[in-house]
């Protein structure tokens, strides 16, 4: 029988606009208590835009974290109170690509970095692209820069080492196998199960329904 790892005890040890960390003290095999630092985070949703040449639209943006641009899809927090995945994705689409898409499947679910965090990103497959304002953008988004990239170079791309975001890889990868294989993608109506709810829920319960959630008192 697999062992079960009940936590015995939590604490949150620090609260930030876009995360949380809480410590869990957790029952280990053999009945002892170790101690896990885990990041709370609300979510996120990624979107692999392709249009009718198959080729997709990727960012370079700015990362603090790994101190270089990047290539990356349109993404964005679920950081409004009980937002709809598949809203938000539309939201981030025109935000930070001033696109909107006719037809929508969904790639996969996944955890980025599941052995200290809950991030857990819906990365959507997006087309029938059409063109519509951009608002304007602020911070790093500012100095985002984009290209329309074949999804064959794309994969290429990958392969090379030059994309280095497990998202972005993630999404160029099975949108290949759906528009260069045709592969069926899943539909958008499935539900968002390994979606994190610890730290939106704490926050909605402070701010109400509706809220963002990047506010913290």
């Amino acid at each position: 029988m697999a062992h079960q790892f009940d936590v015995v005890d939590s604490e949150i040890v620090l609260e930030a606009p876009i995360l949380a960390v809480r410590r869990d003290q957790v029952r280990m095999p053999g009945g002892n208590v170790s101690a896990r630092e885990i990041v709370e985070h609300f979510g996120a949703v990624a979107v692999v835009a392709a249009d009718e040449d198959n080729r997709l639209y990727l960012l370079n943006q700015w990362r603090q974290a790994a101190g270089e641009r990047l290539v990356e899809l349109p993404a964005g927090l679920l950081d409004v109170a009980d937002e709809d995945p598949l809203e938000a994705a539309k939201r981030e689409l025109v935000e930070e690509a001033g696109l909107e898409a006719v037809s929508w499947s969904l790639l996969t679910d996944m955890f980025s970095s599941p052995g200290f965090a809950e991030e857990a990103v819906r990365i959507y497959l997006a087309r029938g692209l059409r063109a519509v304002d951009k608002p304007e953008a602020h911070d790093e988004e500012a100095d985002m820069t984009a290209s329309w990239i074949d999804v064959e170079e794309a994969v290429a791309m990958a392969l090379r080492g030059e994309i280095l975001n497990g998202i972005a890889l993630s999404g160029i990868l099975l949108a290949a196998e759906v528009l260069l294989r045709g592969a069926t993608p899943r539909s958008v109506a499935e539900p968002f199960d390994i979606r994190p709810t610890a730290l939106a829920k704490r926050r909605t319960e402070q701010l109400g329904a509706g809220a963002d959630l990047k506010r913290i008192r």
